[in-house]
């Protein structure tokens, strides 16, 4: 009988006895009192009360008393199940009999019902016996009780009695559990699904079965119960009973495995069309015109409870989301942000509150963490978002999980977040004034607020290709950047002789490469102990020097600015041509608007051929001779090659006829590059 076609078998005889009455009656409290029952009648030893304390206590007079109308209904079939029960036992009746006898009480009730009305009719006769087992010798009345039945010789061997009640706890454990998943079947959302899914139909299908088990696990402890007051020591050592408890309790735990594993199927089914639900929210919240941004944030961040959800890191206390009236800028990113990137965040976010009341400074920085709920929210990554957390003085949430999976698709999909960080721009009414501000940040600092894609527009039109917009930020003294020990010796010499002889003053910076490492920490320093040049205070400014030249790309990417038509991103692609490439290279300005610039060998030798052009810089100007000659000196054999970080895979078929060679004009090959630096 507990072979699974044994199982479907008894299950179909429960079915057929299932005669609904349409009544829907919330079995969960009813089911919460029973477990109660078990847990506190679970003998430590004969004698010992179980002792609970006063704040639980009053928590259950609580739920008592919203019990009472409804066991006004269910109390009465209770009564009947435990008499039935008994006296079926008490004639000899098999367990199957006396199991569709009470299958026949309950005929009328949901499924859930049937097992927790058969528990609780158990429940009371567990209870009952245990009382007298707990009270008996100190309660005059219990060990009355207990003389009447029997108990007093039997309750003398702990040794017997507790292996038993041992076995029937594992059993009764089994049965509650199946009990509440049934339960939640039962109190399942129809809106998020419906009985023809393949989850809970295959669930339905097996729940009869389990009915049918656990009522005739409840008839089986029955009878242990009333074995132990009629039979005493010789029940107790049953090895037969003790088996049977045993194989009753391996099946329902297998029921409830299989039953546990469709309900963990249809709460995944009912959550992810929760998910599309609340998307689907999401995208129409953010077409819709709302008189602030409240509504909106509180969409993207979730709170759990009546806490403020958000963080202040210049105050280290917690602040709700209405303080946030005006422009906030959302800072999305994973636990990996670079820490070099949240340095120089930081540097132009605490620049803007210097002046608070100025127009760049009316805005608020959240920090969005996007964290995978795959895997699980570990210790270290706590301390890894804590540490993050702690670096910022901007607001930030709480903790990762009040952002919803919903909104992390939002992010994904909607504004195209992969990896790479992103600031998005809410204006005060809630409306998404650009997707990505973190170039626009980068290049221009506060200066570019409301951050909103006219604004960049205005800038642009603003700006020639001049050394304040290449090196603002970063050094007002920026002259060259060179990479090779070496050639940077050579470099530096020859164009401090070319300038002593031009009667020009020189001055020199050493910028590195884009993701400057061990080599460049080095160059630095023999720069430094050479007085070969000036160098930067911080590394980091180094990589926020590159950092800023791929932001004016994207950024006049996405103004449909090409390399054809425009001197700008000629400059800027020419630029980051340099870094991709394998020698060094210079740029050399005098004023704001002359500038010159070339690869290494071109740059030093025309520093070595300046008397072939020193005529031509005294007529024209220096700068303006120095192009000449670079020019004079170009061939028709070149490589270039430019590397574009942050570009998908998808990204590439957009933009590479874009992308031209600053040399010849040719649209340049697109190749995709994976790349491993330990240097």
């Amino acid at each position: 009988m507990l072979s699974t076609s044994g199982g479907k078998a008894m299950g179909k005889l429960i079915e057929a006895t299932h005669e609904p009455a349409g009544v829907e009656i919330n079995m969960k409290p009813v089911l919460d009192i029973v477990e109660d029952i078990f847990e506190r009648a679970t003998p430590a030893a004969p004698g010992a009360i179980k002792q609970v304390d006063a704040s639980e206590s009053d928590e259950r007079a609580l739920h008592y008393s919203s019990l009472e109308q409804m066991m006004d209904v269910l109390s009465a079939t209770i009564n009947r199940i435990s008499c039935e029960i008994t006296y079926r036992l008490s004639i000899g009746e098999d367990a199957h009999s006396t199991t569709l006898a009470v299958a026949q009480i309950v005929k009328g009730f949901s499924w859930d019902a049937k097992i927790v009305l058969a528990l609780a009719a158990f429940a009371m006769t567990y209870g009952e016996f245990l009382l007298v087992v707990q009270l008996y010798t100190t309660n005059p009345l219990a060990k009355d009780v207990a003389l009447l039945k029997q108990l007093p010789e039997i309750l003398t061997r702990a040794d017997l009695l507790k292996p038993k009640f041992d076995t029937l706890a594992n059993l009764i454990n089994a049965m509650v559990v199946v009990a509440k998943c049934t339960v939640e079947f039962k109190g399942l959302p129809s809106k998020y699904i419906r009985p023809e899914d393949p989850e809970l139909s295959s669930a339905n299908a097996d729940i009869p079965s389990a009915v049918y088990w656990t009522i005739r696990s409840t008839v089986i402890c029955s009878s242990q119960i009333m074995g132990l007051i009629n039979m005493g020591h010789e029940f107790l050592s049953s090895t037969t009973d003790a088996w049977e408890l045993s194989s009753l309790t391996h099946n329902i735990n297998s029921i409830y495995n299989d039953l546990v594993d469709k309900l963990n199927r249809c709460r995944q089914r009912i959550n992810e069309r929760k998910d599309i639900e609340a998307f689907e929210t999401l995208v129409r919240l953010f077409d819709a015109i709302h008189i602030d941004n409240t509504k909106i944030l509180k969409a993207l961040i979730y709170a759990k409870d009546d806490q403020p959800p958000l963080w202040d890191g210049t105050t280290k206390q917690r602040v709700s989301i209405e303080l946030l009236r005006r422009s906030v800028l959302l800072l999305i990113s994973d636990l990996e942000i670079p820490e070099k990137e949240l340095i120089i965040l930081e540097q132009i976010y605490n620049e803007s509150r210097v002046q608070p009341k100025r127009i760049e400074s009316q805005y608020e920085v959240i920090w969005i963490p996007i964290v995978d709920r795959s895997t699980t929210f570990d210790d270290t990554k706590r301390k890894q978002f804590e540490s993050l957390q702690a670096m910022m003085p901007w607001y930030s949430v709480r903790h990762p999980s009040m952002i919803q999976p919903a909104v992390m698709r939002y992010i994904k999909e909607v504004w195209g977040f992969n990896k790479k960080p992103l600031l998005v721009v809410l204006d005060p009414q809630g409306r998404v004034a650009n997707p990505n501000a973190m170039p626009m940040m980068f290049i221009w600092g506060s200066m570019a607020f409301p951050f909103t894609k006219l604004r960049e527009e205005a800038l642009w039109k603003e700006e020639t290709w001049r050394i304040e917009l290449l090196a603002d930020s970063i050094d007002p003294s920026i002259i060259n950047w060179a990479k090779d020990m070496n050639w940077i010796r050579k470099f530096t010499t020859t164009a401090k002789a070319v300038a002593k002889t031009a009667n020009i003053e020189l001055e020199m910076l050493y910028v590195g490469k884009s993701n400057p490492r061990e080599k460049v920490r080095r160059n630095m320093t023999n720069i430094e102990l050479e007085n070969l040049s000036h160098t930067l205070s911080d590394i980091s400014l180094i990589w926020f020097f590159w950092v800023r030249l791929e932001s004016m790309w994207h950024s006049r990417a996405q103004h449909g600015v090409t390399v054809r038509n425009d001197l700008i991103m000629q400059e800027i692609l020419t630029m980051l041509g340099f870094d991709g490439s394998d020698q060094g290279w210079a740029v050399i300005s005098r004023g704001a608007d002359e500038m010159a610039r070339a690869k290494a060998e071109t740059f030093l030798k025309s520093l070595e051929e300046y008397t072939a052009w020193e005529a031509a810089a005294a007529e024209k100007g220096f700068i303006p001779a120095l192009n000449d000659h670079f020019r004079s000196l170009r061939t028709e054999h070149h490589c270039n090659r430019l590397t574009l970080p942050g570009i998908s895979v998808a990204e590439i078929g957009s933009i590479k006829d874009t992308v031209v060679c600053v040399d010849c004009g040719k649209p340049m090959e697109a190749l995709l590059m994976f790349r491993c630096c330990t240097d």
